[in-house]
């Protein structure tokens, strides 16, 4: 039996990231253009990993579950993981972020948003607690789950990150970066995971 397809769907940005981001502004382009039956949404997520989860658990709390998928990068990809846990939706990860809560803390303080350095933000201290809150144990289907690894990513560790989700199916690629500038080389294979409408 094969999975329904996705006709809501959901990309999570990374740290200090936003919408604007160009992979977020890719997969919109090619679903707009393709798709235009999904529902799209692209959230700016606030800085506390509390208020960024309610607000998205509350934003789809009336997609139909069986029809949602999910894609999340860098830190979205963590987020992703979690979305992806509590409604059993297909998820698909980009360089996703393993281990936030050890990985930020050397950003507590004033942020500058990647997009528009006039706007800031501050990574309060206790963020990290609610990252390690928010943190899953294995994930319970790792069929649902497709991610896009770059051995070259320059921020995170590739054999964590492929560690992490054992069993799934993971596109590890030589050499590209964190930002996955070639990311174009490989949205046909992401879209396709997700069966979109």
């Amino acid at each position: 039996m094969t999975a329904p397809t996705v006709t809501h769907l959901l990309y999570l940005h990374g740290f200090r990231s936003s919408p604007r981001s160009t992979k977020a502004r890719q997969v919109a382009e090619r679903v707009a253009r393709d798709h235009p039956a999904v529902n799209w949404w692209c959230p700016q997520l606030p800085p506390s990993p509390r208020d960024a989860m309610e607000m998205v658990m509350a934003g789809i709390a009336a997609w139909p579950r069986e029809r949602m998928g999910v894609i999340g990068s860098s830190l979205g990809g963590f987020y992703a993981t979690c979305v992806a846990e509590e409604t059993g939706s297909p998820a698909v990860l980009l360089n996703p972020a393993i281990d936030p809560a050890r990985d930020l803390v050397k950003y507590i303080g004033e942020q500058a948003a990647w997009h528009d350095p006039e706007q800031r933000f501050v990574v309060e201290p206790h963020f990290m607690d609610e990252l390690r809150a928010l943190a899953k144990g294995p994930v319970r289907d790792p069929r649902r789950y497709f991610a896009v690894i770059a051995e070259g990513d320059e921020v995170l560790d590739w054999r964590e990150m492929t560690g992490r989700y054992p069993g799934a199916r993971i596109k590890l690629l030589e050499g590209s970066d964190h930002a996955l500038s070639d990311f174009d080389d490989h949205i046909d294979e992401v879209l396709g995971f997700l069966r979109l409408a």
